[in-house]
């Protein structure tokens, strides 16, 4: 039989016999409401619903034990009968495995986690879980890409989305974001618009989580107030080397309350304690071939290794009377507050430490709203968020087929429920409270109303109010499409700068309508005649003669990636290339980078005691730098051929290493190899001939990250604009 720890347990269900489902017992599923016992670890939690099969025998889902493998027939070469209820109940299950993946961000990964509050926080909000410093609430995060589906790739070039679920002691709290500060479309009523033009083409399916095609660019240059993002997109931000090393935004703006009903506009924001990284394109798009898991199986190895990945929460704060203050309006989502105007104020910190015991039963099932609120916040008027406070349930109903999907595990608040919802498919809860209206007097008037004064209920900010006519239109303060693109673009290195170019001239040659060239090249020309026109030049045709009502020289802070060195190699993957002839400094040289919480790869020709992989599955996408170790230097010379990998296998890793712009190098006569090869004496190029030496080299190197230097730019072009 199964060991179940929950209603499936046979100790339990003895118990149950005569007690209140465990799930809607207070003392048994959930703590009160702000008690003084501390809020149960997500680990806790959970384990009171895992299920183990360790000594056990098969069972029916009713608990009767059984045998599974052989259906019920007449005669050993005769029919299966219908009669035969362990086949279809194991069939019949198993046909309703999946449910309906989501429309948008149906590729994630998830973890558990903590928050921890820096402070008292009462004088911006009422929010009970930035109340006191120290205060911790459990926490579950799903990344994701936008675009794809379930199957597709995690290095498609795409938003990523960055969802916060807060378990806080007042009820669920989700900031249901993206590592991109702003959207696509300024009203929700344009979403299905914006993502039937992104999908797969109706007629053949194609392309997957891909916007290189017709329909994309169509809405994109139809729809300027997409610019913004998509100049984000085609930047790092669209291809982050990790989840780990990406921020997150609300988007939104959404207000702070305090207890006494005072407001501020707000913005959120997640910042990465690994610091910001990001893949080049083709080694993007090679990753995404070669390890179509990359992002979700980096995210679980970090946090399986104790290298647990952090943010930290901070808000840009403004007051209600400024949000027409900077030149654009805050309830317009395609528009970002420059850091210098609004700056930065620290919460917290969140650290994810715990991967999923089970991928659909947390990471699939979970199901964020921006609807899911608490005392202390509240929204504001931006026209998308308003229409996803609709979307979000109205999705989640779709998926799970009940509105009772709030009493998975995944998705119940860690404090008690009283309402009076009652019934529908998949009720797990056994309400012993007959009287389930209000008002009443049977019940003395329970569950009482709370508000902001009794109860610590939530309540809408006072001052906000709402009178004018009925109007199908936006505000003429949304108008201005192209001047945050431009600031944007001009805070970029001129490197990434020209990635983002390379990424539109990608993107835009894949189109075949003359006609959406021609307005692609017209809306980036209002950002910048410098950008339309090198765009134009990679398609062949004449750029628009400048438009300059936009133009301007403004820089912000805190937009580039590469311009920073990270903070922590925590997690970072070193491939080490050798030779199952001479592993003895190879196994030496990883004992040694594994000191620096580095995750260290031995390269061989085969499954040797000391290697981890063969040249036959290694790729330089499987590495953040890459080392030859002494005795592998003759497996890079052109004449030595191996039916064990492919032909060059060894160089090509090491080049395609340094071409992506990674920490290369080579230990004592392994730095021959760099020569063989033909990778030449540059920034970010070590050879050593002691060990020591060498690693602290890459230590360096693997900080920052990135070489940037050996990516050509147009500037450097004789054939640019001449």
């Amino acid at each position: 039989m199964h060991t179940v720890k929950a209603l499936l347990s046979w100790g339990l269900l003895l118990q149950l016999s005569t007690a209140a489902c465990p799930f809607a017992h207070p003392e048994a599923a959930v703590h009160q409401r702000r008690d003084d016992k501390p809020a149960p670890t997500e680990d806790e939690f959970l384990k009171k619903f895992e299920v183990e099969d360790g000594e056990s025998w098969m069972t029916s889902d009713v608990g009767g034990p059984m045998g599974d493998q052989r259906s019920l027939r007449a005669g050993q070469r005769g029919p299966t009968l219908l009669e035969d209820f362990i086949f279809r109940q194991k069939l019949q299950h198993f046909d309703h495995e999946r449910i309906p993946e989501r429309v948008v961000h149906a590729r994630g990964a998830g973890a558990h986690g903590t928050f921890t509050s820096y402070g008292d926080f009462s004088n911006l909000t009422s929010a009970s879980f930035l109340s006191e410093e120290g205060k911790k609430t459990p926490v579950f995060v799903r990344f994701s890409t936008v675009a794809g589906s379930r199957g597709s790739a995690d290095t498609a070039r795409d938003v990523h989305g960055f969802a916060t679920r807060f378990y806080t002691d007042e009820g669920n709290f989700d900031i249901v974001g993206n590592n991109i500060p702003v959207f696509f479309i300024q009203d929700a009523i344009q979403f299905p618009d914006l993502v039937h033009s992104v999908k797969p083409s109706p007629d053949n399916e194609m392309p997957q989580a891909a916007t290189a095609h017709d329909s994309a660019w169509d809405f994109f240059s139809s729809q300027p107030s997409t610019m913004h993002t998509l100049f984000w997109a085609m930047a790092g931000f669209g291809i982050p080397r990790s989840y780990r090393h990406m921020d997150g935004f609300g988007v939104h703006t959404f207000r702070f309350v305090t207890d006494d009903g005072k407001t501020k506009l707000i913005k959120w924001h997640w910042k990465t304690l690994q610091g910001k990284a990001s893949l080049v394109w083709e080694e993007a798009q090679v990753l995404g071939g070669k390890n179509a898991d990359a992002h979700r199986q980096d995210l679980f190895d970090a946090i399986a290794s104790g290298n647990a990945p952090s943010w930290e929460l901070n808000v840009q704060v403004v007051d209600e009377d400024r949000a027409l203050a900077f030149g654009f309006d805050l309830l317009d989502p395609t528009k970002f507050i420059p850091e210098e105007l609004a700056p930065l104020q620290p919460l917290g910190k969140m650290t994810l430490d715990i991967n999923p015991t089970n991928y659909f039963a947390e990471t699939e099932q979970v199901a964020f709203q921006p609807g899911h609120i608490v005392r202390g916040v509240d929204f504001t008027e931006d026209p998308l968020l308003q229409g996803r406070l609709y979307s979000y349930l109205d999705t989640q109903l779709n998926r799970h087929g009940s509105p009772n999907f709030e009493q998975l595990p995944i998705n119940m608040p860690r404090v008690a429920i009283h309402n009076n919802n009652r019934d529908g498919f998949g009720q797990m809860f056994i309400h012993k409270n007959p009287i389930h209206y209000n008002p009443n007097t049977l019940n003395n008037g329970f569950p009482a109303q709370a508000n902001q004064t009794t109860g610590r209920g939530f309540f809408t900010a006072p001052g906000r109010k709402a009178s004018w006519y009925l109007v199908r239109e936006l505000s003429a303060t949304f108008d201005d499409h192209w001047s945050q693109p431009r600031l944007f673009f001009n805070s970029l290195t001129p490197v990434e700068q020209q990635f983002l170019i390379n990424a539109i001239r990608f993107e835009a040659s894949h189109i075949k309508s003359e006609q959406v060239k021609r307005n692609v090249l017209v809306q980036l020309n209002r950002i910048s005649n410098d950008v339309a026109k090198r765009v134009a030049e990679a398609l062949g045709m004449e750029a628009p003669a400048p438009e300059d009502t936009y133009y301007h020289n403004n820089v912000t802070q805190g937009v580039s990636i590469f311009n920073n060195t990270l903070p922590t190699i925590a997690a970072l993957r070193v491939g080490i290339l050798a030779s199952v002839k001479s592993l003895d400094e190879a196994t030496s040289l990883k004992e040694r980078l594994a000191k620096e919480k580095l995750l260290v790869t031995v390269v061989g020709e085969s499954l040797a005691e000391g290697v981890d992989q063969t040249y036959s599955s290694a790729d330089a996408t499987g590495f953040d730098a890459i080392i030859v170790a002494p005795g592998a230097e003759e497996l890079f010379k052109t004449e030595n051929t191996s039916p064990l990998f492919p032909t060059g296998r060894p160089g090509q890793v090491l080049l395609d290493g340094y071409r992506w712009g990674k920490p290369v190098g080579g230990l004592g006569a392994g730095s021959a190899a760099l020569e063989s090869t033909g990778v030449p004496s540059t920034p970010g190029v070590y050879t050593e001939e002691d060990a020591e030496k060498l690693v602290g080299g890459f230590k360096q190197g693997l900080a920052t990250f990135k070489f940037t230097d050996r990516f050509p730019l147009d500037s450097d072009s004789d054939s640019y604009l001449n």
